[in-house]
Formats: structure tokens, sequence, C-alpha cells
């Protein structure tokens, strides 16, 4: 073919190309999807990956920006001394790094990609048991010590057992026994703390915190982890974590372990810590779910015990942000923590829960006479409708409207708390609160 005739012909070739390709890109995939996917490429069940995920985040990725330990994404991949999952994600994928910790459909499946690794080196040859997947699990969390790996651990089979509604990512309540194997003679940590009675002694490594004080103590310094209750744990017995607090407080029901003994100094607060109590509390500042009820109550009970022996007064001037404190540029515990609540609690008072301007969704919510779906309705609210609760009111699963907790939520009038009347709407997706 002449060359004056070849152009005509590859122009018109040109043209279908471009009229067959497709007039919008293709949607990125959803958080849901991603975890679907990574489950199948990799054949690591779902519950695990997600149960992983909402132990260390909370399915949030914080927009990239690396956790406490230098850990991204919704799964935490991480890159330090001791746990190189972000490196070996990279390697298994072939995906960048900078993919990995910024972009969640990738941060799964490198997470799933590792997880698979380790199930093959354990010889796990029934995938499909969730019971089975314990000692991957434990290695995933890269732990410092067999005990805080099983307190991680647990508490994923804990996520698994509950399911998890969050993030547009669902899981179903699943029945499952751990198979610990090894970890079955590790004894959960339960060693009595040298200063709080019922904290659990679990001590930093020395390298962490410098032994005795130079200052007298009069300043308690609240803390957000910027992390999970075992990765924190974990993070403060390695020795290049050069960071600690004396105390770390969880989430869910408010444990509270002792990592430093308070006549020593936890590096926390920088050139502050020689006359400073350091308690850490389990989340991230800008994730409102892991300020629970239980965290704070439990928190406030600390912080009163200490004031209490140590004399120190129980007020703002004394009780601090570490974003309040000098010489320091963190943000913890940042807007979402609430000052007033805790303070009263702090005081000994037994204050209601913070009050939130609460929106039900859909129609036919049922007002219930206790939190309990076999309790009476007493009305139902047509909604949407504009309502003050009391949160954190723990009763029976509901499911509604795709969603599903057992938070109820009290209902209070102009008067105050009304007696015995609970709604059972399970989602006021209130932006910057906790879910009721």
């Amino acid at each position: 073919m002449r060359k004056t005739a070849l152009i005509p012909a590859l122009l018109a070739v040109g043209a279908l190309a471009l009229t067959a390709l497709p007039s919008d890109a293709a949607e990125p995939p959803t958080l849901a999807g991603a975890f679907s996917a990574a489950a199948a490429k990799y054949d690591v069940p779902r519950e695990v990956l997600v149960g992983v995920a909402y132990a260390e985040t909370h399915l949030d990725d914080h927009d990239g920006e690396p956790s406490q330990a230098n850990g991204y994404g919704v799964m935490h991949l991480a890159s330090n001394n001791v746990n190189k999952t972000l490196s070996e994600a990279s390697r298994l994928t072939g995906l960048p790094v900078a993919e990995l910790s910024k972009d969640n459909a990738s941060n799964v499946l490198g997470a799933a990609a590792v997880l698979d690794a380790y199930a093959d080196q354990a010889r796990l040859s029934d995938r499909s048991d969730l019971g089975k997947w314990y000692g991957v699990i434990a290695k995933y969390s890269h732990s410092a010590d067999a005990p805080t790996a099983r307190l991680y651990t647990d508490e994923v089979y804990r996520i698994i057992g509950k399911g998890v509604n969050a993030e547009g990512v669902t899981t179903q309540p699943q029945r499952v026994v751990p198979d610990r194997g090894a970890y079955a003679k590790t004894a959960p940590l339960g060693t009595a703390a040298v200063d709080y009675p019922g904290a659990i002694w679990n001590p930093a490594s020395t390298s962490n915190y410098r032994v005795g004080r130079t200052a007298a103590i009069s300043t308690i310094v609240v803390h957000v982890t910027q992390g999970s209750y075992a990765g924190t744990i974990s993070w403060f017995k390695n020795p290049s974590a050069q960071v600690s607090a004396h105390y770390v407080i969880r989430s869910s029901d408010g444990e509270v372990t002792q990592m430093v003994a308070e006549k020593d100094t936890a590096w926390h607060v920088r050139t502050e810590n020689p006359y400073t109590i350091g308690i850490e509390h389990e989340g991230f500042v800008d994730q409102p779910s892991w300020f629970t009820d239980a965290m704070y109550r439990s928190s406030a009970a600390l912080t009163r015990n200490i004031a209490d022996r140590r004399g120190i007064p129980k007020d703002r001037a004394h009780i601090k942000a570490h974003s309040e404190m000098p010489n320091n540029d963190h943000t913890d515990p940042g807007p979402n923590w609430n000052w007033d609540y805790y303070m009263q609690l702090v005081n000994g008072g037994e204050p209601n829960p913070p009050e939130y301007n609460f929106t039900t969704w859909g129609s036919g919510v049922n007002v219930r006479s206790a939190p309990k779906l076999s309790a009476s309705v007493v009305t139902t609210l047509p909604g949407p409708t504009r309502v003050f609760v009391e949160c954190q009111v723990q009763g029976d699963t509901v499911t509604a409207g795709g969603y599903t907790n057992n938070w109820w939520a009290k209902l209070r009038d102009q008067k105050g708390y009304m007696t015995n009347i609970y709604i059972d709407d399970p989602n006021p997706k209130l932006p910057g609160v906790p879910e009721c």
C-alpha cells in the first residue's frame, strides 16, 4: 500500500479505536468491594480482613497519615524496625509503597497478600475455618511478646464475633472458637499494676523512659494513641520507639494497662516529662467513635485516683491535653474529646452522658420502654424526627436501614431525661459525634 493510501486508513482505524473507548472512566472500587476482591484473590476470609482492619483503624485511612508506629491505611501496613508489613506487601503485590500507603483498595490488597503469605508459612490448609487463623493474625500484629499478641488477636476475634458495620463495610456476627495453638499456653495479661488497683502491669522497654523524677508530679496529661490499644502497648515495648506513657486505656471496655511506674519519667511530652503523668487513650483524634463512655469513665476514675493520691487539683489547669503542653506540636486529644463531661466524671459527679441533637432516619422508628427489642413499644416516630438523646446505652442488637449495632439512645425532653424511654434507630448519621 502506498504511503498516501496508508495514512487515511490509519486515521480511520484510530477513529474507530477512539469511538470504542468508554465515555466515563471506571468508578473507583468501594471499600466493601476492596475487601471482597482482596479476600477472593488471596483466599483470606473476608471476616478476617475486616476484623483486623476494624481493630486497627475502625476502617479509617486517616488521609494517608501514619500512626504512632508508622503504620498506614485501614489495614495499618507498617514500616518500623519490627513490623515491616508495608514493604512485605509491596514485594508480594508488586505495588509501590506510596500506593499501598495512600490507596484503600491497594492497602487492603497488600494486607491480604501478607496474611496469605503467613498462612502459607503456617501450612494453613482449611482456610475457611475462621478459628484456625489465630496464629496468622497474631503474626500480622508483630507484637512485642506473646501476651500482647494474644491481646491483639483476641480483640480481632471479638470483632469477628460481634460483626462490623462501618464505612459501608458489613460483616455478620460469627460464632467462632479461636484455635489459639501455641498462644493457648500464654496467660492473658493480668499482673496487678504498681500504682493503680485494677490496672494491668505490662512494662514499657527501659529504653523508652527514665528511672526516677527530677521534679514533683503536678500535672496529668490526656493523650490519644493514634493507634490501637495492643499496638500502642507493643510500640512502647519496642526499644527503638523512644516514647512511652504511664497508662494506656482501651476503647471498648476501658481496660487500663500501666506501662511506666508513676515514680519514673515516661517520655510523652518532651521537655514537660519530669512533672507529668501521661494517659494514652486508644483511638485517633479525628474519629470520635473511639471515645466510648466506658473509656471516659475508666479514664476519669484513673485520673481522679492519681489526683487524690498526689494532691493534684482536679481542674483544667492541672489536667491538660497533650496539645496544651508547652514545647509540643501534637493535637491530641483533639476537638472530639468531651472535656466538660470528662471533668465532671473526674470530680466524682454522675452526669448524664453527652447530649446530641439526633435525627432519626426513615420512618417507623420505635420508641421502647427499655433498651431491648422485647420491650413494649411506647410510640412510633414518623421520621425524620429531631430529638435529644443520651448515648451509649447498650441493649439488644438492632438492624435497620442497612445498619446494625447495640447502642441505643435514651430520649430526653426539655425537663431532662425521661424514665425508660429508648429509641432503637441504630444510626444517627451525625458527623463528628459517636454513633448512638
